[in-house]
């Protein structure tokens, strides 16, 4: 695993620190996490939080930012994320499915980028942003794993999910254990 994409939407905060705080301190691939958010002039706050409870150091992502092993990296609201070579590109591109950040542009960059070393992981929320990006991440060879619907509290993202194809689907408190695996 070189590298692991996370999406979510509606639900997602919850999600998060579950997810990020079950991670271990000797995790080893940077993480790159989307979440469905309006624009604020406050925007840090989420990564405050977030970093509250991951043993992993929790930034907002900048363009252009090399990414490191064990770090976790925030798409900032408005703002696509997307992975190239070893960083971090933003982009004021269109939303996608009504989204921006998308977790779609998020994994399909990822799956160009690493091909099968891209594990990409598919949250809570409403629509169906991630569906698209899960199947591309399958088709390069990566590893897709989609939140057991009746775990989220919205399940029409992992539901797309698993309609594009998602390899393993885990209920929330399993996910950390798998990646760490």
């Amino acid at each position: 695993m070189k590298i692991v994409v996370i999406g979510a939407s509606y639900g997602g905060l919850y999600a998060l620190m579950e997810l990020l705080g079950a991670l271990p301190t000797d995790f080893s691939a940077p993480v790159v996490v989307v979440q469905h958010r309006a624009p604020d002039p406050d925007d840090s706050r989420l990564a405050i939080v977030l970093g509250r409870y991951s043993a992993l150091p929790v930034s907002d992502a900048h363009d252009k930012q090399p990414l490191e092993p064990g770090h976790v990296y925030l798409g900032p609201a408005d703002y696509h994320v997307l992975v190239e070579d070893d960083h971090l590109v933003l982009s004021l591109d269109e939303p996608v499915r009504f989204s921006r950040p998308s977790v779609d542009v998020l994994f399909e960059s990822a799956a160009a980028a690493y091909g099968p070393e891209v594990v990409a992981v598919l949250l809570t929320g409403f629509g169906q942003d991630g569906g698209t990006g899960i199947a591309a991440v399958r088709a390069a060879g990566g590893v897709t794993i989609v939140q057991e619907p009746s775990s989220a509290a919205k399940d029409q993202m992992p539901l797309a999910g698993i309609a594009a194809g998602a390899a393993e689907v885990l209920p929330l408190d399993e996910i950390a254990t798998r990646l760490a695996a």
